[in-house]
């Protein structure tokens, strides 16, 4: 047998078990010695296939449970968790209850009250905080709620069989109950954050019908699908569906019309995956001159194509959202604010305090803060000017002296030149002393046309 053929049988494997996976119930356990026996594959390509449903999100292994067939999480609602991602949190153990792992739950109860005021607050779905209180175990589990053991104590086994049987998770954390409020609090926050970042499978369709062409086909064929379509490129596709070159109206401007298009199009294009950032889709059309981008997954087969029309709305559409969480960038900017009507020399002036969280090893402000001080008054007055958006090129910093904490500066950041493809920025940062700091600055513009 060839091994193309050999490669193509194996990946047909492969996504013929990743198939059968996504087919189990919910909560229901998964082998890789039984998918093997089952599926008539070798337990080497089973778990190959379950250590990518794994990053899929579709199975969650778990110490002392084993594999489990999971919910796949979706980003539309950051602030849900389930109870294994609870677990992982914390570092927890799981004492009984571990088929409800995969529920999610939609509040948190710490439960530092009696049991007769707990009651109006515990309602199914929901997680009970408390320590080693077994009377309060038992009534959570009767509720509906799961309950999360501070302290790192255990539980009965009359406890962990209630758990077991209503299907509703025991799990015991070493953290004291404000670590573990703070933790989970931490992760549902940068949640929130992660939500604002689009990725590339939000914006399009995947699997839907996409314009295209096979490395047979001719010119003659190309011409009819431009004519059709409106469109002046398209992706190369194999037998197997894999991209394997794109094609545009300027590569077969006077080629004969029975010619393939094999012979005419760019080899080895520049394709994403959907779990690619807006962003980086958006910074690589720019710097290659791409205004249609395949999108594939990991065999290179053909999910959808997203144009460069797509993702410049997106970006917009996402600088428009409101967001409840905060960057590093957003806190470290939060002091500051643009001093109306002064201008110097074209540029803005942006004046506030440093803080001591801004503080460095020598208590003076942190050369990192310093930097992230500038780029963001460079990158205000970057929007302000050229409304667009823009990726960091390079950056060269100059630190005239040290600036202390609870000192008051200014950022003033000079526009040098701005073309279509790229800007020069100037900025400096002055306190009462004169000029502290200096930085050149060049940006690659997201070219909106």
């Amino acid at each position: 047998m060839k091994r193309g053929e050999t490669q193509q049988e194996a990946l047909t494997k492969h996504e013929r078990i990743l198939q059968h996976i996504q087919n189990i119930e919910v909560g229901n356990s998964i082998s890789v010695r039984s998918l093997a026996r089952e599926l008539g594959v070798s337990e080497g390509t089973a778990y190959r296939a379950v250590k990518e449903a794994e990053k899929l999100g579709i199975v969650s292994t778990k110490e002392r449970i084993g594999t489990v067939r999971i919910e796949k999480k979706h980003r539309s609602h950051p602030d849900r968790l389930t109870f294994a991602e609870v677990a992982d949190i914390l570092d927890g153990r799981v004492l009984g209850g571990a088929q409800g792992l995969h529920k999610t739950l939609h509040k948190f109860v710490i439960g530092a009250m009696q049991i007769g005021d707990m009651l109006a607050y515990i309602d199914a779905d929901s997680l009970l905080i408390v320590g080693n209180r077994e009377n309060v175990h038992r009534m959570a589990l009767l509720a509906g709620a799961g309950v999360l053991i501070t302290g790192g104590f255990d539980t009965s086994e009359e406890i962990k069989q209630l758990a077991d049987e209503r299907q509703l998770p025991i799990i015991s954390s070493g953290h004291d109950t404000f670590t573990v409020a703070s933790l989970i609090n931490r992760a549902m926050y940068d949640r929130v954050i992660k939500r604002k970042i689009m990725l590339i499978e939000e914006i399009v369709t995947l699997g839907r019908p996409s314009e295209l062409l096979r490395a047979r086909d001719t010119v003659e064929v190309f011409d009819a699908l431009q004519q059709d379509t409106g469109h002046a490129r398209f992706p190369v596709v194999d037998d197997w569906h894999r991209v394997i070159g794109m094609v545009t109206a300027r590569d077969v401007a006077g080629s004969p019309r029975d010619q393939t298009i094999e012979k005419l199009m760019t080899r080895h294009p520049i394709t994403i995956q959907p779990g690619t950032t807006v962003a980086a889709a958006a910074h690589t059309m720019a710097s290659e001159g791409i205004d249609l981008l395949p999108i594939v997954d990991k065999q290179r087969k053909l999910l959808a194509v997203v144009s460069r029309q797509e993702v410049l709305a997106a970006l917009q559409f996402a600088n428009k959202q409101t967001q409840s969480g905060e960057t590093f960038d957003d806190l470290i900017w939060n002091r500051f604010a643009v001093e109306e009507g002064e201008l110097r020399e074209g540029g803005r002036v942006y004046r506030g305090r440093i803080t001591p969280q801004m503080s460095g090893q020598l208590g003076t402000l942190s050369e990192g803060v310093l930097t992230t001080l500038m780029m963001q008054g460079a990158r205000r007055l970057i929007q302000e000017v050229g409304k667009r958006d823009h990726v960091l090129e390079s950056v060269t910093t100059y630190f005239v002296r040290p600036i202390p904490i609870d000192s008051e500066i200014i950022i003033v950041p000079k526009l040098l030149e701005m073309s279509r493809k790229s800007s020069k920025l100037e900025i400096e940062i002055e306190d009462e002393r004169g000029l502290a700091a200096k930085a050149m600055m060049t940006a690659q513009m997201i070219d909106a046309y």
